[in-house]
């Protein structure tokens, strides 16, 4: 026990530590290893022949039926030595196991009466005081249901919460993927509850397969397990019960601690975001700088320093501004004559004006040289996908699906083609720079992402996206992708998309309506460097908590191995 003792603070390091420790002590418990044995306890071996003499008592009086015997244990079915006074059972002579059923749903009178029914899903770790579900005495007449005693124990048999165990604090049926067990004299209840808990992964694997997990309760009671004496069962719910409250209480605190540094990060980033002048913000990001390594030792604030990036950047505070750049309005001022010209040369027809920016949609001011736009007004040029499947004439081109998008980025691992005509090819080839927008997706995260096309070539895309492309002359494809993670932008996507037959859809007049921020030209690529750099460190930070996590298990694991 001593290594047990000596290492909570390391299992408390490790981020599955207190979940492993809390197993290994169920483990040491059930070989014999957490307590000592006392050579005055009453064996095991006599506690199994009081308990055949209660199985004839009830069997006898009509309460039970004759039990069919059990295969004997052999040699080989051991699995580990046991500590003297213990014997090899199966759970079947722990006491008398029944599992459920459902009475018909299409009998109201079955339902609503006084008598708890517990599902599976209300099988947890803990004691079971009430159920969602009652039924009535016609129910549990007409209907082979047993009213469980306080006491009782519960295991799972089916479903996401296979294993898990509980005990009745109230007399309750259950249903069929319930298995209830009403233990014999002189077997203590929590201990089975614990014996049960360690046996979870057991009973899981052996549901594994079906399409809905299960076990039954034939698998249950031919299970083998350990039997102490009596006197050392309550012995052992002790120490477990001991040792479960300082793994409670390191939870506790761990929670507390991540609670803490995600608090003081949140408000950090808060004060950075919302300071007025340079004095303001240049506090707040010392404040990060100075706390920096106990602030980044937890991923979810690595994944909010990843959103703040984003929003300084949307908001002109991620880079200094460069007062001989051109401003964006010069940027507005060619983009507005290359767009009389274009239509001039009847290269693109005049676009219906869209509505002025209202005061009361501007989120915060710009700095100088900056401008609110919507992005229908920097020349977009759009296309919807293909929705042809196959043809038999063309140039054979790789076309871009959804599943071809993986984190924003094309990645064509297991990619579908098809052949195209050369007016197909001129319409719906991309080129480097495009921006696929997802266009038809089932998810809220997914649709109105941006999509950078880098340096593939020869591809076309679906019909799930629209294709964007703008010049880059006045505008990055980059900045754009960088601008469209922002909150900034998801918020404006998620409250303009529109859900058909459970397909959520932007079109082209949503995308041109989104505003957004538009710095001068070269500020646009030095925000984008930075986004990068910045990125790449975040990259770094989480890299840097999974090895330190993963030393932590492995030491961990190296000292569990020892105990």
């Amino acid at each position: 026990m001593e290594p047990l003792e000596k290492h909570f603070d390391l299992a408390f390091a490790a981020p599955d530590g207190i979940q492993k420790l809390r197993e290994l002590i169920l483990t040491l418990a059930m070989q014999g290893k957490l307590v000592p044995q006392d050579p005055k306890d009453q064996p095991a071996s006599e506690l199994l022949k009081a308990i055949e003499t209660e199985k004839q008592r009830l069997v006898k009086e009509g309460k039970i039926k004759q039990p069919k015997p059990l295969p004997a244990i052999t040699a080989e079915e051991l699995l580990y030595e046991l500590p003297d006074g213990w014997e090899w059972v199966r759970l079947h002579d722990y006491g008398i196991w029944k599992s459920g059923t459902t009475p018909s749903r299409t009998n109201s009178s079955y339902y609503g009466g006084d008598i708890p029914w517990v599902k599976s899903g209300e099988v947890k770790q803990g004691r079971i005081v009430e159920t969602s579900e009652t039924i009535t005495q016609e129910a549990l007449k007409s209907c082979s249901l047993d009213l469980n005693s306080i006491g009782s124990v519960l295991v799972a048999m089916y479903g996401a919460n296979i294993g898990e165990v509980g005990v009745l604090e109230i007399e309750a049926t259950t249903n069929q993927a319930v298995c209830a067990c009403k233990p014999y004299l002189g077997i203590d209840n929590i201990f089975l509850v614990y014996l049960l808990t360690s046996l979870k992964q057991n009973f899981i694997g052996q549901g594994a397969g079906a399409a809905q997990p299960n076990i039954s309760r034939e698998k249950i009671i031919h299970t083998i397990v350990p039997l102490p004496p009596l006197a050392e069962q309550r012995r052992i719910v002790t120490k477990i019960d001991r040792l479960m409250a300082r793994c409670d209480e390191l939870e506790k605190l761990r929670a507390e601690g991540n609670q803490k540094r995600i608090t003081v990060h949140t408000a950090a980033l808060d004060r950075l975001l919302n300071a007025k002048e340079s004095n303001d913000f240049s506090t707040a990001w010392r404040f990060i700088t100075q706390h920096f390594g106990e602030l980044y030792s937890v991923k979810e604030n690595v994944a909010e320093l990843r959103k703040a990036i984003l929003q300084l950047a949307v908001m002109g505070k991620l880079v200094p501004q460069d007062p001989t750049d051109e401003p964006a309005s010069e940027l507005l001022r060619a983009i507005a004559a290359e767009k009389q010209q274009l239509i001039k040369e009847g290269k693109i027809k005049q676009p219906k004006p869209l509505p002025d920016i209202q005061s009361d949609e501007v989120p915060y001011q710009l700095p100088k040289g900056w401008e609110w736009v919507k992005l229908g007004t920097v020349l977009p040029d759009y296309q919807n996908g293909i929705s042809k499947r196959d043809s038999i004439e063309g140039i054979e081109r790789i076309v871009i699906r959804l599943a071809d998008i993986k984190r924003s980025e094309i990645v064509l691992d297991n990619y579908r083609s098809i052949r195209l005509t050369d007016e197909e090819i001129e319409k719906y080839e991309l080129i480097k720079n495009d921006i696929l927008i997802t266009r038809v997706n089932g998810s809220t995260d997914l649709i109105g992402n941006f999509t950078l096309v880098r340096n593939q070539a020869h591809l076309a895309y679906c019909d799930h996206f629209i294709r964007l492309r703008v010049c880059q002359d006045f505008i990055s494809s980059t900045y754009l992708c960088k601008v469209a993670i922002s909150s900034l932008f998801r918020e404006q996507i998620v409250a303009k998309f529109v859900t058909t037959a459970g397909q959520k859809t932007v079109n082209q007049s949503h995308v041109s309506s989104l505003i957004l921020p538009l710095p001068p030209l070269a500020e646009q690529y030095r925000i984008f460097a930075k986004i990068d750099q910045l990125m790449a460190l975040c990259d770094h930070l989480d890299q840097q908590i999974d090895a330190a996590t993963g030393k932590q298990s492995a030491l961990l694991n190296a000292v569990m191995a020892q105990v």
